[in-house]
Order: C-alpha cells, then sequence, then structure tokens
C-alpha cells in the first residue's frame, strides 16, 4: 500500500478502525519468519498486525521489529512467558532450534498448551480500537482457538508446508490411511493416499503428518479438530504453482483458503533479506557476499538443512566429502551445535584448507534469501522444508532434495516429479531431529546429487529453465494485480470490522 494510503488509514474514524490480526507462529524458525513476512504484509496494506510468542524469539525478530518501525508500519511483537514452571525445560528453550535432543522434544510441546492462559489474558487486554479482527495460528498451536472463540474472534490456521502436502495430510484424515497402515504391520508396504489429483504412494515411515509419535497423537487429534472448526486457512504458496492442489485442498477442507505466497517476496532490500530472522544476519552476508562476488554466475551450489535437524558427526563428514568430490564451488552451512564437538571442529578445518577458494562453510546463521539472490548461486541442497523450497522456486532456483521427516517428503514429491525443478539426493526414510547415526545418506549420494544439479545437459538444463518460468510467476503472483496479492486484499476486506466490539 502506497504512504498515502496508510496516511488515510490512520485518520479512519473510531468506529472504524483498521482491522488488526493476531498472529502466532509455532515456536521454531521455519514457523515464525512466514507468519512475520505476512504480518509485514499486512502492515504494508493498511492492517495492524501483532506476532505472539515467546522473549527469545521477540529478540530474534528485533531486526524486523525496527525495519517496520523505521517505515511506520502498525506491526508490533508481544512476548507470552515461557517455558512454564514445572515443565522442567531450561529456560532458554523457548524455540525448537534450542531443543537439546531427541527425549526433549515431547515436553516442550506439551508445554506449548500452557501459553493458553496468558494469550486468552492478552487478547483481553487489548483496548476496543485494537480488538482483534481476526487471530492467525499456526496449525500446530491449536490452543489459541478456544481464547479465540470465547471472545468471538474469527480464527484462521496457518499451514506452514506445500499445499500439496497439506491436501495429503487431510484425504490422509479423511480415509483413516494411518490406521491402514498400522493394521498392516509391514513398514515398507507401499500405499496410496486418495483423493489427491497425482498418484501418491507412501510408507509407514513417510505417512503425512505432524504429531505422528505415539505420545503426540492427542496433540494431534486435538489440532485436526480446531482446523475442521477454523473459519478458514492461509497457505504459503501462489495459484501458479499448486493450483490443482488449492482447488481440491478448499473443496475438501469445505472453507475457504488463501494462497498468500511466497511470502518471502516481502523482502525486498539488503537489510530486509540480511536480517530475516536473525538480527546478527548483516555481518554474515557481508562475508558470504564477498566470497560470492569472486565466483562465476550460476557456479556456486548452496547447501543447508534447516534450523531445527541436527546431523551427528558420521553424517556431516559424509556430507561435506560429497561437497569435496563433487568438485562444485559451493557454500554450506554447518550449525554451531553441529560444528562444536571436537573432532567436528578439526575435521572442518581441514576441510576448509583442502577447499580453499572453492568452499566456503558458514558456522551458525546464514542469511539464506541474500545468498539464494546472489548471482553466482546456481543451485541449492535442501532439506525440503517448505520455506527453504519456496524461496528457492522463488528465485528460479533447481533443488537437490534432501527430506528428513514430517512434510518434506512431500515437498520432494512435488518438485521433483510434479514441477521437475529437483534432483533426488536419495534419502528413503525419515529421520529424528538428531540425525540417526546409520548414515542414510553417503558421500556418493551428495557428490551425484550435486553434479547433477549443477552439470550440463538436457535434464539440467530443463531443470533451469523450469525453476526459471516458476520464480517469475512467483514474483508475479506477488505484484499488484497478482494472484495472491489480490487475495490479501480480499483477506483485510473480510476481516475489516465496521464498529469496535466489546468483549
Amino acid at each position: 500500500m502506497a504512504r498515502t494510503e496508510l496516511a488515510v488509514a490512520a485518520t479512519t474514524p473510531a468506529k472504524a478502525p483498521p482491522p488488526h490480526f493476531v498472529l502466532v507462529p509455532f515456536v521454531a524458525q521455519g514457523h515464525i519468519i512466514p507468519l512475520v513476512d505476512l504480518a509485514r504484509l499486512l502492515a504494508e496494506r493498511g492492517a495492524r498486525a501483532t506476532v505472539v510468542t515467546t522473549p527469545l524469539n521477540v529478540s530474534r525478530q528485533r531486526g524486523a521489529a525496527e525495519h517496520a518501525a523505521r517505515a511506520g508500519l502498525p506491526l508490533e511483537f508481544v512476548s507470552l512467558p515461557f517455558p512454564p514452571p514445572g515443565s522442567g525445560l531450561p529456560q532458554d528453550c523457548q524455540n525448537a532450534d534450542m531443543v537439546a535432543d531427541n527425549y526433549q522434544f515431547l515436553p516442550f510441546f506439551f508445554a506449548l498448551p500452557e501459553l493458553a492462559g496468558p494469550f486468552d489474558a492478552y487478547l483481553r487486554s487489548l483496548p476496543p480500537p485494537r480488538r482483534p479482527s481476526c487471530v492467525i495460528s499456526d496449525w500446530c498451536c491449536p490452543w489459541t482457538s478456544a481464547a479465540a472463540r470465547r471472545l468471538g474472534v474469527p480464527w484462521l490456521f496457518f499451514h506452514g508446508p506445500s499445499c500439496f502436502f497439506s491436501l495429503c495430510d487431510l484425504q490422509a484424515a479423511n480415509h483413516g490411511l494411518h490406521d491402514l497402515i498400522v493394521a498392516a504391520g509391514d513398514d515398507d508396504e507401499k500405499h496410496a493416499v486418495p483423493g489427491v489429483p497425482v498418484p501418491v504412494t507412501v510408507t509407514k515411515g513417510t505417512v503425512p503428518g505432524f504429531f505422528s509419535h505415539p505420545l503426540t497423537l492427542e496433540l494431534r487429534d486435538e489440532a485436526m479438530a480446531a482446523m475442521r472448526a477454523a473459519d478458514g486457512v492461509v497457505v504459503n504458496t501462489f495459484n501458479d504453482l499448486e493450483a490443482q492442489f488449492l482447488a481440491c485442498y478448499e473443496e475438501a477442507l469445505g472453507k475457504p483458503v488463501w494462497a498468500l505466497g511466497p511470502l518471502s517476496l516481502c523482502n525486498k532490500d539488503a537489510e530486509a533479506t540480511a536480517s530475516r530472522g536473525e538480527v546478527s544476519g548483516a555481518a554474515a552476508q557481508q562475508a558470504i557476499t564477498a566470497w560470492l562476488d569472486g565466483h562465476a554466475a550460476g557456479s556456486v551450489v548452496y547447501a543447508s538443512f534447516g534450523s531445527i535437524a541436527r546431523k551427528l558427526p558420521k553424517q556431516l563428514f559424509e556430507v561435506g566429502h560429497g561437497l569435496e568430490d563433487s568438485g562444485v564451488p559451493f557454500v554450506w552451512v554447518v550449525k554451531e551445535s553441529e560444528a562444536a564437538a571436537p573432532e567436528v571442529a578439526e575435521w572442518l578445518a581441514a576441510l576448509e584448507a583442502r577447499v580453499a577458494g572453492r568452499g566456503l562453510v558458514v558456522r551458525g546463521w546464514a542469511p539464506q534469501l541474500a545468498v539464494l539472490s546472489h548471482r553466482a548461486v546456481g543451485g541449492f541442497v535442501t532439506h525440503c522444508g517448505w520455506n527453504s523450497m519456496l524461496e528457492a522456486i522463488a528465485h528460479g532456483m533447481p533443488v537437490a532434495t534432501w527430506p528428513h521427516f514430517a512434510d518434506q517428503f512431500f515437498n520432494e514429491q512435488l518438485a521433483v516429479d510434479v514441477l521437475g525443478v529437483g534432483v533426488r539426493v536419495g534419502a528413503a526414510a525419515p529421520v529424528m531431529i538428531f540425525d540417526d547415526e546409520t548414515v542414510p545418506v553417503k558421500r556418493g549420494d551428495v557428490a551425484r546429487a550435486v553434479t547433477a544439479l549443477m552439470g550440463g545437459g538436457e535434464e539440467a538444463d530443463e531443470r533451469r529453465r523450469k525453476a526459471k518460468e516458476y520464480g517469475e510467476k512467483a514474483r508475479k503472483a506477488m505484484e499488484e494485480g497478482g494472484s495472491s496479492y489480490e487475495n490479501l486484499a480480499r483477506l483485510i476486506q473480510s476481516f475489516t470490522q465496521s464498529e469496535a466490539k466489546e468483549y
């Protein structure tokens, strides 16, 4: 929205305030970042937007908050106390990337519904001009729905994965696929997902769904019940990418589906791309950009596996050797927690000495949008988290796919089999948050996939052509008159208040 329109919105009579959207992400970077992007887009179009999360995550979004403040946008962040007393979690365990091991993950999930009380109190504390018009909550946070219902506030859920996955997940639930697979007993048997416009088969390990651990089935039931009672859903995709799945999903769900992505394209300047998701991103961007500037256009492969899954040393070594053996220039992001072990630190130093000038190892956070938008980067080895996949697509980037868990195997199938922009690394079964010591992916798999991704030939050229085409369509979707731009306008209009409500 133009600045003149913002000025008009600011003078709107009290009886018709701008709509106020309260957004509640699940506390993981891959869930927080797209909802912060959505909050910014809402604010740019004249609505008020508030992101509700935990203190650590508010701190991490300081760059986004400062950027919005300088632009005069009605965007703010609110923190709720977490973790609750008695949870057994360390005080800094406020984001999924702070979970120390697989055994800590269940207490982390079970502690999150304790935020329901503080969230209810926050909603009730808002004065009439700022009463929420709509709550947009992550699918993984069904505890927000009851508070919204008690106050008569419409509740939408945000489903972060691809619409392809969301449709498969819904149809699997509608047709009792999870129970059928459990009854079958064979872990490797393939089962068809009904009600999807393309053939989809799954095994016990790759059946769609979050909260798939036996101890979290109650959480899954609560999320599915909240989803079925919702007033609609917001998804981070665009019509020209997933039109057939969007249509089927809306029909199967029986609720409005607002496709508003790629949300990452709201970050248009260097400052926004550098600080997206982490305040310290600017310094990292300078170092990475300086290194990339010395390489030819499209010659570098970028390898990063998201913020949650952590690779144990044996698997980490295979990744590094595979990148080295491919002979392709690379930027590889290694988490600080992965690089902390002495044997890993020593091995990484030796690798860097061997590939000096050809390979760059980034320890910790990397400004992914800034990397993907650099002219030197021509391919992306990814864990297939939807944020990463969609960011690659939005930048016309083909991918080498290495799914780890949850929706990622479906995102791989979408990229490789449906869109034609990916090549498989070869992961066949899911892993836990911490990679399994069995090392399912070998260095030869990594080298082969990178070589295929970055090499020549008809197949590689066709992947690049399709990726570029989808990138152009993604940008058009977000521009004025595009499908996502107009969908956002309709969303805002749908929840514009005619008068302030009293609770």
